[in-house]
């Protein structure tokens, strides 16, 4: 019996590392196609550098952060809630939902003071 297409020329298996040029062309085509396929790849991570203008003391108690934070929130709260009230259609409804996100983030530091331990005076002072 006789084939009708001829078997396939027999090749050996290579890799694309076996010599400094083809690893250096297959990174070249690596980065190409992450430049096209995947930018986000080529992007290192951002290192985040925090600014130490303004700088909240280490050693001030979590306590004393949470009260600081509800009496922020409060008054951004008040705030938003006023500036509201010289608006009127879409910009009084943008500004009443960002005086109620204030307001809720508001409620979550008071719950979180409620649950903080407060240290009891002892009982020599």
């Amino acid at each position: 019996m006789i084939k009708e297409t001829p078997n396939p020329p027999e090749t050996d298996d290579v890799s694309p590392y076996e010599s400094p040029n083809s690893k250096k062309l297959n990174e070249a085509a690596e980065r190409a196609l992450n430049h096209y396929l995947n930018p986000a790849a080529l992007k290192s991570p951002v290192v985040r550098k925090p600014s130490t203008m303004f700088l909240v003391a280490p050693d001030i108690k979590d306590e004393d952060l949470l009260a600081h934070t509800c009496e922020s929130l409060a008054q951004a709260s008040v705030m938003a809630g006023d500036f509201a009230g010289y608006l009127e259609g879409p910009h009084r409804h943008t500004a009443m939902a960002i005086q109620q996100i204030v307001m809720l983030a508001e409620l979550a530091v008071n719950r979180m003071l409620d649950n903080v331990a407060v240290p009891k005076p002892s009982p020599h002072s």
